[in-house]
């Protein structure tokens, strides 16, 4: 008896020190964490990460600041979007910074943001609450910045837009991380009904109005939409209990959607970010898709970046960037053609921001190169 109480001493130090060895994967260029409570002993902590590249090329973090508690949207009193910004392609970065700050009562949570080539504008989104008089209604916001996330407007709620109103009372929001704007310059996002599906939103006129597709999409919680090659759409969707993502893809703008389950995207039921690096449409010479996720099917661990060079119909092993505890996680392009991760690590007590090569994250296979500028 005495032997295997010393067996199960020693097994359960032994793994908590193994989980405290995890570090993050050699090679990667830069790594700083970005967000933690040593920064504000007032903040219980921070999660639902959301990262992009500004116009001009500045990263722009954002993440709900949580005070009181860890809690989602429905159980804090005070929850604050901030954001931090680099112009260094990730090198240093801005103090912290509140652009979302509503009176006690009320929060604000999950970050997610689009960013118009267009118009030069960033749109980021959240869901709102006023806890103290309609608990568990969910509205949707947006803000946006007209000089690369250096200041931000009013909010705006555009629930009646992009939900219906029998909907007024059910549990929705904006999926975190990021959407997408297409070839033709409409904006695309996704926003989850826990009780009526998943269904995409829009914008045709660069924010001005928002449009909703009526069509349900289902398994799919907090998802990513994309535009494929052939101008199809794709949404990578998080479906919970089923230790694998699910695809659906619409050839007619939303209006139909056939479904696949993914079972080589192993994923716990975890946030997830999918973003385009090159199309041959822009003068690459390969379309490549890259795919962030806790590579686990039960269990938050494992961050893992993948590459598919065929649309997302199949994808790389991938390389792990932490073996630890890793959950939601949101990718950008860098100026220098890099790639910026930002995720929730050690049981969302950390946030880094790593980036790395295509090189390194393709063992040599693979590399960066600029397209030579179109002849007229």
């Amino acid at each position: 008896m005495k032997n295997s109480l010393i067996l199960l001493l020693f097994v359960a130090f032994g793994c908590k020190a193994q989980q405290e060895n995890f570090k993050i994967a050699d090679g990667v260029k830069q790594h700083q964490d970005l967000f933690n409570t040593t920064m504000n002993q007032d903040v219980s902590c921070y999660r639902i990460p959301a990262l992009t590249t500004a116009p001009n090329g500045d990263l722009i973090a954002a993440i709900d600041e949580r005070v009181p508690s860890c809690g989602d949207l429905k159980w804090s009193k005070d929850i604050n979007i901030v954001i931090r910004r680099s112009s260094d392609n990730g090198k240093t970065w801005s103090a912290i910074e509140k652009i979302v700050d509503f009176p006690l009562g009320k929060s604000a949570s999950d970050p997610s943001m689009i960013v118009d080539a267009v118009t030069n504008e960033i749109f980021l989104f959240y869901n709102y609450m006023d806890l103290d008089k309609e608990k568990d209604v969910y509205y949707l916001h947006v803000v946006k910045s007209a000089d690369n996330g250096k200041t931000w407007s009013k909010p705006e709620d555009i629930t009646p837009q992009i939900a219906k109103r029998e909907w007024h009372n059910d549990f929705k929001f904006i999926t975190s991380g990021r959407g997408i704007q297409t070839r033709s310059g409409t904006l695309l996002h996704c926003m989850v009904n826990l009780n009526s599906g998943l269904h995409v939103f829009g914008s045709k006129d660069h924010g001005k109005s928002w449009f909703f597709i009526d069509t349900p999409v289902s398994p799919a919680d907090e998802s990513k939409i994309m535009e494929l090659a052939n101008g199809d759409w794709m949404i990578n969707a998080r479906a919970n209990k089923e230790g694998k993502r699910y695809v659906h893809i619409s050839k007619d703008e939303g209006k139909s959607w056939k479904t696949r389950p993914e079972p080589n995207l192993i994923d716990p039921g975890c946030n997830a970010s999918i973003v385009r690096y090159t199309s041959i449409e822009d003068g690459y010479k390969k379309n490549r898709l890259l795919f962030s996720n806790a590579k686990s099917e039960k269990g938050r661990v494992n961050m893992t970046v993948r590459i598919s060079y065929d649309e997302g119909e199949t994808w790389s092993e991938g390389k792990t960037i932490y073996e630890g505890e890793s959950a939601y996680s949101s990718m950008t392009i860098l100026e220098n053609g890099d790639v910026g991760l930002f995720f929730e690590q050690d049981d969302y007590q950390k946030n880094p921001f790593v980036s790395f090569s295509l090189k390194w994250l393709t063992d040599g296979k693979d590399k960066y190169r600029k397209p030579r500028p179109k002849k007229d």
